[in-house]
């Protein structure tokens, strides 16, 4: 067709041979969620209850299941539960398995307008506490039968666990230039200088990158994205070597505590500014102001097209409009 819409007869065929596929498959998808919630849970009666099932019961399966493949997936000698090595790229392979099932339940189901369920959301640690209380509560108002289960973790564990499909959407500053992932921009936030009261560069109304010195900067340890965005913008390294105190912070709040409390400067994303309380330590560079993009990334093969619109909505209602006017920016890679 030329919509690229599935024929209505097409669709009621890929039911039924799915149903046929599923009915034959059923116990072996059985057993790859069981031992999904097994590596999750790290505990036979926890991954019991998360499937609805007794203890004994999946038990028996999974004993079942490694009897078949001739492989022990689980060290069963450790407390948390742990896997093997053959045991981990079985588990990798499992989630995969079973969320491309589930996608495929979804075309079927032409669940794409679908909201309903629980989706996991990783968000990054910098953008976390500033962004999420703009729009959480405007989408949980809107969509009451949509759970989010939200989790701060670092840039590349968003990709892999999207890549595992361990969760279903991620909030992150983007190029990530990864192949298998979709990346729907939302906004562009400005990076600006915050700096302790004595420093010369708040003389000035804006800054240029190359007033950025070496010395007196604090940075995020090794891991954080925005580490890598703040020694792009400088264009040189730095470890935090402040009189005889050397540190890397793991939060921007750390970061403007310790340039308050011992001096030199650091880079903050605008969203983590208070206006009223931090103006006087502040500065904005001149323009192009250089800025993190920020988008919603998903798998290349994730359905819920209508989740995505929704949370792109809630977001862009509830972020400054500042950041969706600006037509001058220069977007700093991040890897």
């Amino acid at each position: 067709m030329q919509d690229g819409s599935i024929p209505p007869l097409l669709l009621i065929e890929l039911a039924d041979i799915f149903s046929l596929i599923i009915s034959r498959l059923n116990m072996t998808l059985q057993q790859l969620q069981y031992v999904v919630a097994l590596d999750t849970q790290k505990h036979f009666v926890k991954a019991a209850e998360s499937c609805f099932v007794t203890q004994p019961t999946l038990t028996l399966q999974l004993k079942k299941l490694e009897d078949e493949i001739s492989t022990v997936l689980f060290n069963r000698s450790v407390q948390p539960l742990e896997p093997t090595p053959m045991g981990k790229i079985f588990i990798l392979k499992a989630r995969r398995i079973l969320k491309e099932v589930q996608e495929l339940k979804d075309l079927v189901n032409d669940d794409r307008n679908q909201l309903e369920g629980e989706y996991r959301l990783g968000i990054i640690p910098t953008l976390a506490p500033s962004l999420l209380p703009l729009f959480i509560a405007d989408f949980m108002q809107k969509h009451a039968n949509t759970k989010l289960v939200v989790e701060e973790l670092q840039s590349e564990e968003i990709l892999n666990q999207l890549e595992t499909r361990q969760l279903d959407l991620g909030l992150m500053a983007t190029p990530t230039l990864e192949a298998h992932v979709r990346e729907i921009p939302l906004f562009y936030e400005p990076f600006l200088v915050y700096t302790d009261p004595s420093n010369a560069l708040l003389r000035r109304k804006t800054i240029s990158a190359d007033m950025l010195k070496p010395e007196g900067l604090w940075v995020l340890r090794q891991g954080h994205c925005f580490r890598n965005h703040t020694l792009n913008i400088c264009e040189f390294d730095a470890s935090g070597h402040h009189r005889g105190l050397e540190m890397e912070g793991g939060s921007i709040e750390t970061l403007k505590k310790m340039v308050l409390e011992v001096s030199g400067y650091t880079l903050i994303p605008e969203l983590s500014y208070d206006e009223q309380q931090e103006e006087a330590y502040v500065r904005r560079f001149a323009e192009p102001q250089p800025v993190r993009e920020i988008s919603l990334v998903v798998h290349e093969h994730f359905t819920k097209e209508r989740l995505i619109n929704e949370l792109r909505k809630s977001i862009l209602d509830n972020t400054p409009d500042s950041f969706q006017k600006n037509a001058k920016f220069k977007t700093v890679k991040w890897r």
